[in-house]
């Protein structure tokens, strides 16, 4: 026999190996359609596909419009589209809350947590609900406006409709793509290549990141495709990506899934090295800055290799500042458990996003805060919908410490629960955006909590006397530098008044949407020379500002960097060539909807003040 046929039979088997290896990967959904299966795979048409779109949006981070209508909010994500194809800025699409590196870049911005993974840039989400469970074969995102924000689609094993809660809880990862510019902001229909999974489900995730948007992008509508039966795919392959091989031991060593993570988290067993590479020659200061650059999972995985890497692996010195959001659908009570004893000296936790849907109990919380946090300065839990009036006592009594408190968009926790916030008297930050807190919890809050620079009361609907707020704190809080009152419904010039004088170290003042300010009281001219530390005004559709607001502005504010007077029909082209000369730091000028500035007027601006972004929104 020719010596060429063993040969043959060797290739033939590691072929046969490969195949089999792409098989059963995609059989349980780890098959990415931009890394394996080249485009002769397809599926056999066993199924009919359904089309449906959205039933009910179930949760969201943010959104820009007001919690009691129906205006740029998220809610308009149900059901059939309501403006595409037609492009252009409609209060009927679902609008986030933020866009561009704008509030990355005023005093109320946060410090990032180091050693997030580069793979995670998710800054808001959605969840919806369809009627059906499907395998899903693709997902339509209809953008209206400023497209491009969407950065990952996930699917949940979990129905939302079903009387049965699962044993677990599962997501998977659809399709995910680093941030990228869209050239213009015309509407679009986004399809984008989405994997197969191996479990029907009914609800999809959209996690977006606006940071490259020049304005808020605009979703209309969410169409999910998908077929009853679990499909079978035919293979016809004609090349596979090698290096393809490795990643999937990778894969199936160390597992995605929330069973996978917390056996890293656990792991004991270390395997036997006949050195450990010299590491043991380098001072222990120096390892442990080396494994500060690792993420978490890598740090876990790394402590498998070796006794030595293990002790720095687990030292609670690598653990000071700690973010499990990008991890939010792996993390559970089992996860927090495994954890306490790296993080006794922690002192910047982040738990956003994490722990909903059953996967971190009230008592697991309790259990990790008594023996973690007696060190924490910063505590980060917005959508944390388990949370209750327990947590918040048990985050009063174990956190000594506490500077730095977000609670945006936890709004399970009942309204008497706030009360507590009060014993934390060292607090700087307090975020309670889209929080159930009332007055009387937040005048307590106010009293007694007489540190705070930074807080954000930006729609919380149940407060009935924003002036009586403000009095309180103007009279307490005399550190504020930054407040957002984004929506409140009932503050006056009475209010603005008492702020302005007793908080006169604020740099930043969000009064967006708050129809009960006149600009004919004086308020905003009040505020102008209170102030002359502004760095950020937003007076988002308050048609009253006009011309003097602006002088008053420029006269007295000099180091402002971003203006929002959008839908103002009192302001002129010359008042706002005033304010340009003034004030030299100007960056943001948000004049859209302002009747008198018209395209022509924005051109000519931006010709003679080219280092500041004028936005001029438009409908068509």
């Amino acid at each position: 026999m020719s010596p060429v046929f063993p040969m043959l039979t060797v290739l033939s088997m590691f072929y046969y190996m490969c195949l089999r290896r792409r098989a059963r990967t995609a059989t349980r959904g780890e098959m990415n359609s931009r890394r394996a299966i080249e485009s002769n795979t397809r599926a056999l048409p066993i199924n009919v596909e359904i089309v449906q779109y959205a039933k009910e949006v179930l949760d969201f981070s943010s959104h820009y419009g007001s919690e009691n209508s129906m205006s740029y909010t998220m809610w308009n994500l149900a059901g059939i589209p309501n403006v595409y194809p037609s492009s252009g800025d409609f209060t009927q699409t679902a609008v986030f809350r933020t866009y561009g590196t704008w509030w990355d870049h005023c005093p109320s911005a946060r410090l990032p947590f180091k050693r997030t993974p580069t793979s995670f840039c998710s800054q808001d989400y959605v969840e919806l609900a369809f009627e059906e469970q499907v395998y899903p074969t693709a997902v339509h995102i209809l953008e209206t406006y400023h497209p491009g924000a969407v950065v990952r689609i996930l699917a949940c094993s979990a129905n939302p409709y079903s009387q049965n809660p699962p044993a677990e809880v599962r997501w998977e990862i659809l399709w995910s793509e680093a941030p990228t510019k869209v050239n213009g902001p015309q509407a679009r229909q986004f399809t984008p290549c989405i994997k197969q999974i191996n479990f029907p489900t009914n609800l999809i995730r959209l996690e977006v990141n606006s940071s490259l948007l020049d304005y808020y992008t605009e979703l209309d509508a969410v169409v999910l495709h998908g077929v009853k039966e679990k499909p079978v795919l035919s293979l016809k392959t004609s090349m596979i990506d090698m290096t393809d091989i490795d990643e999937d031991e990778d894969e199936e060593k160390y597992g995605c899934g929330m069973d996978a993570l917390n056996k890293q988290f656990s792991v004991v067993t270390l395997r036997e090295w006949p050195t450990n590479g010299y590491f043991d020659k380098l001072p222990y200061e120096l390892i442990q800055l080396i494994l500060s650059h690792l993420t978490v999972p890598d740090l876990c995985r790394l402590a498998q290799t070796c006794k030595l890497l293990y002790q720095h692996c687990c030292d609670p010195l690598q653990y000071i500042h700690l973010s499990l959001q990008p991890y939010w659908a792996r993390i559970n009570d089992t996860s927090l458990e495994y954890l306490q004893s790296r993080c006794t000296l922690i002192q910047w936790l982040n738990l956003s996003w994490t722990g909903n849907r059953g996967a971190i109990s009230v008592s697991g919380f309790s259990r990790f805060l008594k023996v973690c946090g007696s060190e924490l300065v910063r505590l980060e839990l917005s959508c944390g919908h388990f949370l209750n009036e327990t947590c918040l006592e048990v985050i009063t009594e174990t956190c000594p410490n506490l500077q730095e408190l977000n609670l945006a968009s936890c709004d399970k926790i009942p309204p008497q629960a706030f009360n507590h916030i009060a014993k934390v008297g060292s607090l700087k930050r307090l975020i309670l955006y889209r929080t159930k807190v009332e007055q009387t919890a937040l005048l307590s809050i106010l009293n007694f909590c007489s540190e705070l620079q930074h807080l954000s009361l930006g729609s919380c609907v149940m407060i009935e006397d924003y002036d009586l707020i403000a009095s309180m704190m103007g009279a307490k809080c005399k550190k504020l530098r930054s407040l957002d009152l984004w929506r409140c419904k009932n503050i006056t010039e009475s209010g603005i008044a008492e702020l302005a004088s007793g908080c006169q170290l604020l740099e930043e003042l969000d009064l967006g949407w708050c129809p009960t300010l006149q600009s004919s009281t004086g308020c905003f001219a009040n505020l102008a020379r209170k102030l002359p530390n502004l760095q950020k005004l937003f007076l988002t559709a308050n048609r009253s500002v006009c011309d003097t607001d602006i002088e008053e502005l420029a006269a007295n504010c000099t180091h402002l960097r971003q203006l929002d007077i959008l839908g103002t029909r009192m302001v002129s082209p010359a008042s706002l060539r005033k304010l340009l000369e003034s004030c030299k730091d100007l960056s943001l000028l948000d004049v859209s909807f302002c009747s008198q500035i018209d395209n022509r007027v924005v051109l000519e601006l931006n010709a003679n003040f080219p280092n500041v972004f004028i936005k001029k929104s438009f409908t068509q």
